[in-house]
């Protein structure tokens, strides 16, 4: 990416974590400075010096000095405390960007700095980071969910932009329903591959990450395709016999796993009928398999 021309922006870095980490080597790569950051555990003094080496390891309310773009980097749940206490504490300067890569908040997260003179941005990239230099490969065209004021949507998208993504534009209002869409996504899909691979294992298969692998990536392929006309599998049947005997199945190896398909395979069939996929007749009697115990 050519940055030539583009104002170089001072940098501070609160957490060094994962996300963190990443994203102020990202934008190091792009040519701005990322001279302060607050790392409290050896892990994350351990990846500043790793990715942003020319950085200063400071307190946390030091990191902001002297700074154009602040990066706030912490857990969902500290994140209000902490940006209420920096307010409080007088670590805003007036114009300065205070950004942050939480998908749960937009900007009214960061209200406590606003009123302090805070530029407020919420820049979330769509991916799951190691905290290592592989993830600023892995940021190239990676889509970021961008909130920001009116008037510095222009600046936020530069920055993702910068970072090598992709950025989508996503109200404030909409920030909640956006990140319940991909956490439900993305965490379902990973908790189900896990456990199907050990209902494999105690079905007695070995090496069923070579089964599911191919069957996922086109199941995920067509489905962003063709939606619900993509549904495949005994319920998009109507095979109650099939689910039966999947309920028997499972229920002898996991009932959290059993319950788990009943409410997944209620979901499905609601939508297989919407789709027309299935009938009517077959829903109910696919939902009556799925209410026997």
């Amino acid at each position: 990416m050519n940055t030539q021309g583009a104002p170089r922006l001072r940098i501070g870095v609160i957490g060094v974590g994962r996300v963190g980490g990443v994203l102020a080597a990202a934008w190091q790569r792009a040519g701005h400075m990322v001279q302060r950051a607050s790392a409290i555990s050896d892990v994350s003094v351990l990846r500043a010096e790793a990715l942003i080496p020319n950085a200063t390891i400071v307190d946390v309310t030091d990191v902001s000095r002297d700074c154009d773009l602040v990066l706030l980097a912490v857990p969902d749940d500290v994140m209000p405390g902490l940006a209420a206490g920096l307010a409080e504490a007088g670590a805003v300067s007036p114009g300065q960007f205070w950004a942050h890569p939480a998908g749960r908040f937009g900007i009214g997260v960061l209200e406590p700095l606003t009123q302090r003179g805070a530029v407020p941005l919420a820049l979330h990239p769509v991916m799951t980071f190691t905290g290592t230099s592989v993830d600023l490969t892995r940021l190239v065209d990676c889509p970021f969910g961008v909130t920001s004021q009116p008037a510095m949507r222009s600046v936020a998208e530069a920055l993702v932009v910068e970072a090598g993504g992709e950025p989508v534009w996503v109200p404030e209002e909409a920030r909640t329903g956006y990140h319940a869409a991909l956490a439900f996504g993305s965490n379902s899909v990973s908790s189900i591959t896990v456990q199907a691979l050990e209902i494999l294992r105690a079905a007695g298969i070995e090496h069923g990450e070579r089964l599911m692998s191919p069957l996922l990536h086109v199941t995920i392929d067509n489905a962003l395709a063709f939606g619900d006309r993509a549904i495949t599998g005994p319920v998009a049947r109507g095979d109650v016999d099939a689910v039966h005997a999947h309920l028997d199945a499972i229920s002898e190896i996991s009932i959290p796993a059993a319950d788990a398909y009943r409410a997944l395979a209620r979901l499905i069939a609601d939508r297989a009928m919407a789709a027309g996929v299935i009938d009517m007749d077959q829903a109910a009697a696919l939902l009556a398999a799925l209410n026997r115990r």
